[in-house]
């Protein structure tokens, strides 16, 4: 029975999930400090859904060994942040606790289980030294694919605008006791969940629109309206894709869909501020690695050629880099 739930990132979406978990009856507690310890620990979680507001109470701590071991751990960070949060998770895991990685663009964890003559395959993009998957062996995760969209009113107090939807599956592809407890789970705390037989797919599938869109509107502050309304910009994403969709077909995870389809799926959003554009205007480390870098990697591995992705790499890592945000 999952009871004892850890948040580690209390941001938008890990306050999203903590808050329904606890209000289906877990206990939850989350690593946190500074402001959002203090709100935590002062207000407990809150969220916005509509017109109803809820507050639960948690349990708060800036030290994982205060809190020790969990039944299920969310990690909800940026990917930026995933080595500190590595190097600290080690008291919340026993040998029976599940990780969620609720994260977006490529894990550490994408070849465990699955790639044929990639599997086992350490991507340097996002895990150089191994350390990440040291300190969470894969035998404890279970990956996540949020489609959502939440934001921060203030430090421990979160605002859903819409989605609802949370993807999960083994990266093996079992669909092992332990995910189906999580399915139910998530499910009874009123989350649209669907049991995924192949989540690598599924993570790719969504990084497909977003390793494109986020750099660009962290290039030119746009919105996704005004990306894709721009028919060079929006040549220029196709291109990037295309790079993308072959790289998938060679590693087990084809799309069948066409670049222009997933652009309508984006429109659909209106004038969207991406989450990569919102973290260079709050001066925060961009999450160029996980949507970008590791796709050039995976390029390499697999023999694709990508100097429309190399375009969109170099231009949106120099930016970062003189704003200190890389």
């Amino acid at each position: 029975m999952i009871r004892k739930v850890g948040i580690y990132g209390a941001g938008a979406i890990g306050g999203w999930i903590g808050a329904r978990l606890a209000r289906a009856g877990c206990e939850v507690s989350v690593v946190a400090r500074g402001a959002t310890l203090d709100a935590l620990q002062l207000h407990g979680l809150r969220l916005q859904e509509n017109d109803c507001l809820l507050s639960v109470p948690v349990r708060a701590s800036a030290s994982p060994a205060q809190l020790g071991v969990q039944d299920l751990v969310v990690i909800a960070v940026k990917a930026p942040a995933l080595a500190e949060v590595a190097a600290a998770i080690g008291p919340l895991l026993g040998p029976r606790t599940v990780v969620l990685t609720a994260m977006n663009g490529v894990p550490w964890w994408f070849f465990e289980g699955f790639g044929s003559q990639y599997a086992g395959t350490r991507l340097q993009a996002v895990d150089p030294d191994g350390a990440i998957a040291r300190a969470i062996p894969a035998q404890h995760v279970v990956g996540c694919v949020v489609h959502a969209s939440c934001s921060q009113n203030g430090p421990g107090f979160v605002r859903q605008h819409f989605g609802n939807r949370l993807i999960v599956g083994e990266p093996s592809g079992e669909k092992t006791s332990r995910v189906q407890e999580l399915v139910a789970l998530l499910e009874h705390a009123g989350f649209e969940t669907v049991l995924s037989e192949q989540i690598q797919k599924d993570a790719w599938y969504k990084l497909w629109g977003n390793m494109t869109v986020n750099p660009v509107s962290a290039l030119t502050g746009a919105t996704t309206d005004l990306i894709l309304d721009d028919a060079l910009v929006r040549g220029f994403i196709s291109s990037v894709m295309l790079e993308a969709r072959e790289i998938g077909g060679r590693i087990g995870i084809p799309i069948e869909q066409q670049p222009q389809d997933r652009h309508q799926v984006t429109r659909k959003l209106g004038a969207f501020k991406t989450s990569m554009l919102q973290d260079v205007e709050a001066g925060k480390p961009v999450e160029l690695d996980a949507l970008v870098t590791v796709v050039r990697e995976l390029g390499q591995l697999t023999q694709v050629p990508t100097p429309f992705t190399d375009a969109l790499l170099g231009l949106a890592r120099l930016q970062a880099r003189v704003r200190g945000l890389y």
